[in-house]
């Protein structure tokens, strides 16, 4: 037998190489740091010029925006007197349009319109005051202006666009301004007038105000004139803000205007303005105005000039940390390498583990692995103590070793698993027989061991679970894994007391596992998603024809909505954890339903159900909020049996205190107890379906039913006959005196508690 090999070999030599490898990056951190801060200075400086550049654009793009509108605004205006020329409109048609155009483009402050070629010639001008727009005409002579003819006759020679002025002082608005003008052309393309619109150079200044990219940086429109509009007006500083407005306008940067609107982009110059150094960023505008914005030089490299130092400190903090970083590492590190050999290791045994059986595995060699279980280890650890429960792993480990070690298995290994369980890996491929009289030998050899704990003797037995590699080649699943299906095969053992079990896929446990897994996850679902409800089967009251009573029975919606029987998943839900949880569910159904109905509702409860106190108590706290105690049965499954007659008697004493009554259910299968109408004090008795379905055609059926009947009557106890599912037997169940009967001839479970005709009839019991 094979003992697990040392981990860690090459433990000095490992720490060595680390050593290095520490030098080495401390080394190469000096010399890459250099580098990187000539390259981290010239990509800085480089990402501050984009980020200028596009600050840059993105103000050209808004102050172009701002002129567009403008633009659009006296073409608008254009049609607007297109339609007034061709109407021959008078001044007041004139003034309303001038009024409606001032209106819909807030940014102008006036607006002009003239009309030149009309029978009557028409110019009138209008202008915001405060709140109202005040529209008069231009002075007499206005026709002969050389200006307005200069204008007219530019746009008669093929150039239609619109004209922008320089900035100039407008006495009707009393402020500096820059006008945008469209000629007013008809349909053959003659020039009938021309339209206007007037922009407040306070208006241009707040527009450039706007542009932000360092403290000191300031922005500039300069007209066709060398005029320079500058965000300096509003600077706090207005001798210095003049000095270098002075030295902007110096530079006429208004006679670049045409070669820069003839370049594509922006031009960018050093120059000194007030001795110090500045980047200058300048554009020719839509309005042909030259829109420029100067970055004082110091401001752009504020961000590089400490960067020298700033390196120079983390390179020393981070080397010192480095340092102190490299001993934490290599301490850790022999620390990691010392657990590396507890890795795979159990550190109560001694033995590979269940990871480093997993690895194993992972190799895909033939051969069988045998899982070994103490019985009744729980019991050892409660009884006497962890410390017990340790010695006899430790034990059966020793023995094992032992075993194998005499059983001449070559290369044969022994693992510790989590829990009480040992794993035994048999490589190679060999017969069944030859396999199954080797775990024989083993489990016989295992049969006798014990345990001397502190003066006393404790007898160990063995559960053992083997599977093959190549069964699971001849197996219809090719995914299954030895480990699980070794598993599988312990627990069959187990389940059915054997002292050994070899996995067979033949058997199909494992589809029923990975079946009953499906279903449990699918009730998960339904419970998570409301899909768990409540169907409701009609019980008639046999003398008087009248339905007042509702079983509530549980039913599960698949997810196409299609109700699921409980035969399905009732007894998944009670393996996986889930029993609980559908029960409180049914509960809070049956009792949402008594709340909408008045008849008396029913609800199934095991003995086991009533001992959980997590369901009893939830159960009589909402029945007691509810209020509906007198219109509740709660149905005990005298199928299941009743182990616990103080429990029981004591939930049904609480029950009854709220008005709930009780009853048997299923009496009459199996081996009925008496004992339960005698001890418990129950209200109705339900007889099982199996005496009530053959009562019209087996006599035995019928003398049992009339003896079940007669007994209850003398205790007082009301009858429910189960299962009646024809005509004939229902005229026996009334004949023998039953006072209740539910079954298909009634009604069949609805998912609503409202009462439909009996199948195969055309009539309808009606429902009090």
């Amino acid at each position: 037998m094979r003992r697990q090999r040392p981990v860690l070999g090459r433990r000095p030599l490992i720490m060595l190489l680390l050593a290095l490898l520490v030098a080495l990056f401390f080394g190469g951190m000096w010399l890459l740091s250099t580098l990187n801060l000539r390259y981290a200075e010239g990509a800085l400086a480089e990402l501050r010029e984009r980020q200028i550049v596009d600050t840059f654009h993105a103000n050209l793009d808004r102050i172009d925006a701002h002129h567009r509108r403008m633009e659009q605004n006296s073409r608008g205006l254009a049609r607007a007197g297109l339609l007034l020329a061709e109407m021959e409109a008078g001044e007041a048609r004139v003034s309303e349009a001038l009024e409606q155009a001032l209106a819909e483009f807030p940014d102008a402050r006036g607006a002009t319109l003239w009309l030149t070629r009309s029978a009557r010639p028409v110019a009138m001008f209008a202008r915001r005051e405060e709140q109202r727009v005040v529209v008069e005409p231009l002075e007499s002579g206005w026709a002969q202006a050389e200006w307005l003819q200069s204008r007219l006759d530019g746009w008669r020679e093929g150039n239609p666009q619109p004209h922008w002025t320089a900035t100039y002082f407008k006495p009707r608005i009393d402020d500096a301004v820059i006008s945008v003008s469209a000629p007013i052309l008809d349909a053959a393309g003659r020039v009938l007038g021309m339209a206007a619109s007037d922009w407040v150079a306070d208006d241009i200044i707040g527009l450039v105000s706007d542009v932000q990219v360092t403290p000191s940086t300031f922005a500039f429109l300069v007209d066709r004139e060398n005029r320079n509009l500058s965000s300096l007006a509003r600077a706090e500083d207005l001798q210095r803000a003049q000095r270098l407005i002075e030295e902007v306008s110096a530079l006429e940067l208004h006679r670049d205007a045409d070669k820069l609107a003839a370049v594509e982009g922006m031009v960018r110059r050093d120059l000194a303005l007030g001795g110090e150094p500045w980047s200058l960023y300048h554009d020719t505008s839509r309005a042909g105005m030259v829109f420029g914005i100067a970055v004082p030089q110091a401001e752009i490299d504020a961000v590089l000039a400490p960067m020298r130092g700033v390196n120079l400190q983390l390179l020393v903090g981070i080397g010192l940390a480095l340092l102190v970083l490299a001993g934490v590492i290599l301490f850790l590190v022999a620390g990691l390498l010392r657990q590396l050999r507890t890795l795979y290791t159990d550190p109560l045994t001694r033995l590979p583990n269940r990871a480093r059986l997993l690895a194993d595995l992972e190799a895909g060699r033939a051969g069988s692995l045998m899982l070994v279980n103490v019985d009744g280890f729980k019991q050892i650890n409660d009884l006497f103590g962890h410390r017990c429960g340790d010695r006899v792993i430790q034990h059966l480990a020793t023995r094992l070793e032992e075993l194998l070690k005499a059983s001449g298995w070559r290369n044969c290994r022994l693992y510790r698993m989590p829990g009480d369980e040992q794993a035994v890996w048999l490589p190679g491929a060999v017969a069944d027989d030859t396999l199954q009289a080797t775990v024989e030998s083993l489990y016989h050899s295992l049969s006798g061991l014990r345990l001397d704990w502190r003066g006393q003797e404790l007898p160990l037995q063995m559960t053992l679970g083997v599977a093959s590699s190549w069964q699971l080649e001849r197996g219809s699943d090719g995914d299954e894994t030895l480990l699980s299906s070794a598993n599988i095969a312990l627990k069959q053992a187990r389940g059915e007391q054997r002292p050994f079990a070899f996995y067979d896929p033949a058997t199909r446990v494992r589809r029923d596992y990975e079946r009953n897994l499906a279903w449990a996850n699918r009730l998960a679902e339904a419970l998570d998603d409301g899909r768990v409800v409540a169907y409701f089967q009609p019980i008639l009251e046999v003398a008087s024809g009248r339905v007042g009573k509702f079983e509530c029975l549980v039913r599960m919606l698949d997810e196409e909505g299609s109700p699921v029987s409980p035969g399905v998943f009732l007894e998944v839900a009670r393996r996986s954890r889930l029993y609980r949880r559908l029960t409180l569910t049914m509960i809070d159904r049956c009792l949402t339903a008594m709340a909408e109905s008045p008849h008396e509702f029913s609800l199934n409860f095991s003995g086991e159900d009533i001992a959980d106190a997590e369901i009893s108590e939830v159960l009589l706290a909402r029945v007691a909020e509810s209020g509906a105690g007198e219109r509740l049965i709660f149905e005990i499954l005298e199928s299941e049996g009743i182990d616990n007659y103080a429990v029981v008697s004591a939930f049904i004493e609480r029950a009854k205190a709220l008005g709930v009554r009780i009853a048997i259910d299923d009496f009459g299968s199996g081996y009925s107890n008496f004992e339960h109408l005698l001890r418990l004090d129950v209200d109705l008795l339900k007889i099982d379906g199996s005496l009530v379905r053959q009562v019209d055609t087996d006599a035995d059926a019928e003398t049992l039913i009339r003896g079940i009947v007669g007994f209850a009557r003398e205790l007082g106890i009301a009858t429910v006959a189960e299962f009646v599912h024809s005509e004939a037997v229902l005229s026996r169940v009334r004949a023998l005196g039953v006072d209740f009967a539910q079954g298909a001839c009634i009604g069949m479970p609805e998912p609503h508690p409202e009462f439909a005709a009996a199948i195969g009839e055309s009539r309808a019991n009606p429902v009090d």
